[in-house]
């Protein structure tokens, strides 16, 4: 019997997991301890001089941060959701909105995903699972999502570790391809194509060279597992070790998709705690990165919290490319080292 019609205590479940129980991977890691900032004794530039601001989905940000997605759909969702959005406008950078499914198919979930009236100039990012275009999704509903939240993009998520192991999971990731090729000519915003934390490589970057998506947030494994996730949330412990280790690791998916896609915006984002994670991110070849548990603790508390967190992270991140000369975050690319 599939839990899908309670898909809001689903949601629940899923926040109270990754607030209490240990929810990340424990024998893979980011890769990023694999490599190093290349150190610039004289990097002939003041502090202040490094200027955070990107250009990403035809918006400035002050910084190449996107608060990654979360939640949405059930009471706790919605609270976290407004406060991490008046963080993101009060600091100018981004935030992906959690999977917006719950909302179209049950429209009194709309609320907690609606933030832009205390984020009215935030570059924000609706979410839907790729999956769903075969289970009748077609561009209308797409449109839907966007336009139901004012949303400025729509990422599509693809995950089949996590459904194969969610109870009545959507499991056929067959001709998606082809469904892309098709739909994204349709739609009159910018796609961004994106993993939850288990990896996108070198094989399937080569199946996208000639789709029209906006962007590709790699989004590797080291972080949090959502395998993990979902095996707690339904059994209370792990069943399968080896299943919820599965993915690859942030650093090397970024290398791998930057190898292939030298010309897509690339995301980074798994696993990324730290302002040096981040410069290290830019150095490999992404123009963003996103965080998301780890703000999840602070939207509790409120926008305050979050904006402390964020500002820690940001002035990590402008010491580091302080610290290799970069003035810019796109001047950071090259400048590290394997170790």
């Amino acid at each position: 019997m599939s839990d899908k019609p309670d898909i809001q205590t689903r949601k629940r479940k899923h926040l109270e997991v990754c607030l209490r129980e240990p929810v990340e991977y424990t024998r893979l890691t980011t890769g990023f301890e694999r490599y190093r900032l290349r150190y610039r004794a004289l990097p002939e530039l003041a502090l202040e001089e490094v200027d955070l601001t990107t250009r990403f989905l035809g918006k400035t940000l002050q910084a190449p941060f996107l608060i990654g997605a979360m939640t949405g759909g059930e009471e706790h969702g919605g609270r976290i959701n407004r406060a991490l959005a008046q963080a993101a406008e009060q600091l100018g950078v981004g935030m992906m909105l959690g999977s917006q499914r719950v909302m179209l198919e049950r429209p009194q979930a709309r609320a907690s995903f609606q933030v832009r009236e205390v984020a009215p100039s935030t570059l924000l990012v609706g979410n839907l699972g790729l999956v769903q275009l075969n289970k009748g999704y077609g561009p209308q509903h797409l449109q839907q999502a966007v336009e139901l939240i004012q949303a400025d993009a729509l990422a599509l998520h693809i995950n089949p570790l996590q459904e194969a192991l969610q109870v009545g999971g959507d499991t056929d990731f067959g001709g998606l391809l082809d469904k892309l090729h098709s739909l994204l000519p349709q739609v009159p915003f910018p796609v961004v194509l994106k993993e939850v934390g288990h990896g996108i490589g070198y094989e399937i970057a080569q199946k996208l060279i000639h789709l029209p998506f906006a962007a590709l947030d790699v989004a590797g494994a080291g972080g949090t597992s959502w395998a993990r996730v979902e095996e707690l949330v339904h059994h209370g412990r792990i069943l399968h070790l080896e299943l919820v280790e599965m993915g690859i690791p942030t650093a090397q998916a970024l290398v791998e998709c930057r190898s292939t896609l030298s010309q897509k915006p690339l995301i980074a984002s798994g696993g990324i705690r730290t302002g040096s994670d981040a410069a290290k991110a830019l150095a490999l070849g992404a123009q963003m990165v996103a965080v998301a548990r780890p703000l999840l603790e602070p939207a509790l508390k409120g926008p305050e919290a979050v904006v402390a967190w964020l500002h820690n992270f940001l002035h990590e991140l402008r010491i580091a490319l302080f610290a290799i000369g970069a003035r810019t975050p796109a001047e950071a690319l090259g400048r590290i080292e394997q170790v």
